[in-house]
């Protein structure tokens, strides 16, 4: 039996751990058997459990390591608004539209998260709960009750407007969607355009 050195096993988790996320945020959880996601990382069913208790335990890790990720990008921003709306842009843009594998997963899994376990569900809240709290610093250190309501609406507006976009078959309906998402998010932080 081959011995392998210390790294092996935490560069295999995080094989798997990303190239679950991109599977999950492209088939849907429900949609992602174990057998898909080890075959996607280049690995046996056999090995998943020397990695993860259970498929939700998985999940849950992808939820925790995508929305810490997504949570650090936005917290390494310049500060001020002025990053906050290219962070807009970004989000609500064709690209991250037409890319759910490598986009948020509140917009591609929103509707299948409400249905996770507790340690899902958990790690899913505190996940939102750091993004609200990188917008809200960027809007206004001087004011967190405020800027955490507003950071908060600006994220439900953003997650919305994205899976709204998706989900039309209409081309121009949905640049219509991103367009609009983007100016009520505008609107919603009392910038210009």
């Amino acid at each position: 039996m081959p011995r392998y050195d210390k790294n092996h096993k935490t560069e295999t988790r995080r094989r798997i751990i990303e190239t679950a996320s991109r599977r999950l945020k492209l088939d849907g959880i429900d949609g992602s058997g174990v057998s898909t996601l080890m075959a996607d990382a280049g690995l046996t069913n056999g090995a998943f459990y020397a990695h993860f208790e259970s498929k939700n335990d998985l999940v849950a890790t992808v939820l925790d390591d995508q929305l810490r990720s997504q949570a650090a990008t936005i917290a390494d921003l310049p500060a001020g608004r002025a990053a906050i709306v290219e962070f807009i842009g970004g989000y609500l843009s064709p690209e991250h539209r037409d890319d759910p594998g490598a986009g948020c997963p509140s917009g591609a899994l929103l509707d299948e998260i409400v249905r996770l376990d507790g340690r899902g569900r958990d790690a899913y809240t505190a996940g939102v709960e750091s993004i609200i709290d990188a917008v809200a610093r960027h809007l206004s250190p001087d004011e967190p009750a405020a800027a955490r309501r507003r950071a908060t609406g600006l994220f439900t507006l953003l997650v919305g407007t994205l899976q709204l976009a998706r989900a039309v078959s209409d081309p121009v309906l949905s640049e219509s969607v991103l367009a609009a998402g983007i100016s009520s998010a505008l609107e919603l932080l009392e910038l210009d355009s």
